[in-house]
């Protein structure tokens, strides 16, 4: 075969594959291959790095990103137990959370505490005419094998006019993630739900510079109180702890 035959081929080969390239990423991480582990880590943090802006610090969290490839949000917090740890009945529709550097949440992916540190942007779809109360909780504290502080809530807003929620009413301002060290991922939570009418409050109102008062909510007692009924859309990533976390403690009086 002559040299410029040869080369011919190649560069044949090359386009095939750059064509298809996206697609085969998304297929090996998308369900489960038999790869052997070292190449199916490596094809797992590939795809982290380019979809989430995260590089897994273990196997199994690379594998953990596969669980945000799930049809709905109901079936990813069934999956990760949501229901019934957190609710009765999962919503139908997947809220929108975007934090800082373009970071968006995909059902169940993991994320750091670096990451979520700032207040993230949610959306869903909002009729104008209503109002919604959001909560972000976290089931898992101080583990998820002895969650004795169950639900560790961490931003709740109420009296949401629309989906603008810098004019709803701050029950609890936001504050990021902050596992404890060797406690593993735990969940974190977003709800939306739908106010039958303006509500009068009668929760304290809590700063983003303590952690009092935020141990024992129950979401799910809190809206049964105020007939909320289910939420009608949500999110959750899983979070571990990183160096961040004793700077949030800091900030919070600890």
């Amino acid at each position: 075969m002559s040299l410029v035959r040869l080369k011919l081929l190649r560069n044949i080969q090359k386009c095939s594959v750059g064509q298809h390239w996206g697609d085969f990423l998304k297929a090996t991480t998308a369900v489960n291959v038999n790869f052997p582990a070292p190449a199916a880590i490596r094809t797992a943090t590939t795809f982290a790095k380019k979809e989430n802006h995260l590089t897994p610090r273990s196997p199994a969290a690379a594998f953990n990103l596969r669980k945000y490839s799930c049809g709905s949000i109901g079936k990813t917090m069934e999956e990760n137990c949501v229901v019934p740890d957190v609710i009765a009945k999962a919503p139908k529709a997947t809220a929108t959370v975007e934090y800082p550097c373009d970071i968006v949440v995909k059902p169940g992916m993991v994320l750091t505490p670096t990451q979520v540190k700032d207040q993230p942007s949610v959306k869903w779809d909002a009729d104008a005419s209503k109002l919604y109360t959001l909560c972000m909780t976290d089931p898992d504290a101080p583990s998820r094998k002895e969650p004795k502080y169950r639900e560790w809530h961490h931003w709740l807003v109420g009296n949401i006019p629309g989906g603008d929620i810098a004019k709803g009413e701050v029950l609890s301002a936001y504050i990021g993630s902050g596992p404890p060290p060797d406690t593993g991922l735990h969940r974190y939570v977003f709800l939306i739900y739908e106010q039958k009418c303006k509500l009068d409050f009668e929760e304290k109102r809590l700063p983003n510079t303590s952690g009092d008062d935020r141990g024992g909510f129950k979401i799910a007692k809190f809206a049964e109180k105020y007939n909320l009924g289910d939420p009608v859309a949500g999110n959750l990533y899983q979070a571990e702890y990183d160096d961040y976390v004793p700077i949030l403690y800091k900030q919070l009086g600890g």
